[in-house]
C-alpha cells in the first residue's frame, strides 16, 4: 500500500474536516425513456455535485457548499450525497426558493437539455453564506464556469470563496464548463480569465476553453492559463487522455481503454479523481493517469453518478 493509499483508507475512518469541498449548483434530472416518449426516469445532475462524489469515492472527506429548496427535490439531493459521504452541513435550505431541475429529451438529432432553474435556491446563495471555517481547513476548493454563471451573487459568493481559501493557504480548482445558455461568451470570457488568477489547478475541456481563450493550439492554451499564475493545468482531451502541465513540465497522459458506453460526467469524474489523489499527495502526473482510468471506467455504465468506480477498482485497473 502506498501513502496516498494509507492516507485514502484513513481518511475514510476519521470524521474530520472536509479536505476538498465542492462549490455549485446541483439538480434533479429527469431524462426522457428511449421505450416511451411520456416516461422520464429520475436521475442527478450538476457537474461540481458529480465532481464532490467521485472525489469522495475516492478516499478523501468532501463536503458541498450550495443551497437546496426546502422541497422533496432538495431532500433527495441531501439524501444522495448523504450517502456519499459528501458533507452536507455546508448546503442551505431555502424556504423561499425551489430546488433546480432539468429534462433531458432525445430525437433524432440527439440529447437536449431544458432547465428550470431560474431563481432557484442555489441561485440564491450569497457570500455571507460561506462557511468560512470550512474553508480555513480544506485543502480545496473547487469551482466551475456554471458556479459563476447561474447568478451575480452566486459569482460573488465563488469569488470570496476562492480568495479566503487561498489566503488560509488551501488552493482553488477550476473547470471552465462553459454553458452558453448562462450567459453570454463575452461575460464568461471576462469572468473566467479573472478566475484563472485566482486558481491554482484548472481542468479545462477543449470546447470550453478554446471558446473562452479563442485559441485553438494546445501549447498556446496552457501557456495561457499558466499566464494567469495557474499551478496546474490538466487539459481533458476524452479519448486521447490529457496534456498535463505545470510550470516546469507538461506531458500527454495516456488515455486507458474501455468499451464506452455513456461520457455523461466523465469530464467531472476525471476532475474528482485527480483532485482528490493531489490531495492524498501524488504528484500531478500520477494523479492524471489515476483520474484517466476512473474516468474511463465511468463511462462504462449509464449515467454521471452510478458508474463512477471507487478507489480500489481504479487501483486494481492500475496494477495490472
Amino acid at each position: 500500500m502506498t501513502q496516498a493509499d494509507l492516507k485514502a483508507a484513513q481518511a475514510l475512518q476519521a470524521p474530520r474536516a472536509p479536505q476538498v469541498l465542492a462549490m455549485g449548483e446541483a439538480m434533479v434530472e429527469f431524462n426522457q425513456s428511449p421505450d416511451d416518449a411520456r416516461r422520464y426516469l429520475q436521475g442527478f445532475g450538476g457537474d461540481t455535485s458529480n465532481f464532490a462524489i467521485a472525489a469522495s469515492r475516492q478516499g478523501v472527506r468532501t463536503g458541498f457548499v450550495s443551497a437546496v429548496g426546502d422541497d422533496l427535490f432538495g431532500r433527495m439531493l441531501l439524501d444522495l450525497w448523504r450517502d456519499e459521504n459528501v458533507d452536507t452541513q455546508f448546503v442551505r435550505v431555502d424556504s423561499q426558493a425551489p430546488t433546480g431541475v432539468y429534462f433531458v429529451s432525445h430525437d433524432a438529432n440527439g440529447h437536449h437539455f431544458d432547465y428550470l432553474r431560474a431563481g432557484s435556491a442555489a441561485s440564491r446563495y450569497r457570500a455571507q453564506d460561506l462557511p468560512r471555517e470550512a474553508l480555513a481547513g480544506a485543502q480545496f476548493l473547487h469551482l466551475s464556469g456554471i458556479s459563476l454563471a447561474i447568478s451575480v451573487n452566486a459569482c460573488d459568493a465563488a469569488f470570496d470563496a476562492m480568495s479566503k481559501i487561498r489566503a488560509a493557504g488551501g488552493k482553488v480548482s477550476f473547470d471552465t464548463n462553459l454553458r452558453l445558455k448562462l450567459w453570454p461568451l463575452a461575460r464568461a470570457r471576462a469572468t473566467m480569465r479573472e478566475a484563472f488568477g485566482l486558481t491554482d489547478v484548472c481542468l479545462p475541456s477543449w470546447d470550453d476553453v478554446t471558446a473562452v481563450t479563442g485559441l485553438e493550439d494546445r501549447d498556446a492554451i496552457l501557456d495561457e492559463l499558466l499566464s494567469h499564475g495557474v499551478k496546474v493545468v490538466a487539459l481533458k482531451l476524452g479519448r486521447e487522455g490529457c496534456y498535463v502541465a505545470t510550470p516546469e513540465e507538461r506531458r500527454i497522459v495516456a488515455p486507458y481503454p474501455v468499451q464506452a458506453l455513456d461520457a455523461t460526467g466523465a469530464g467531472d469524474c476525471f476532475g474528482g479523481a485527480f483532485v482528490a489523489r493531489l490531495a492524498l499527495g501524488d504528484d500531478p502526473f500520477a494523479a492524471a493517469r489515476y483520474a484517466n482510468v476512473c474516468a474511463a471506467l465511468s463511462t462504462t455504465g449509464y449515467g454521471a453518478v452510478a458508474p463512477v468506480p471507487r478507489a480500489e477498482q481504479v487501483l486494481r485497473q492500475l496494477a495490472s
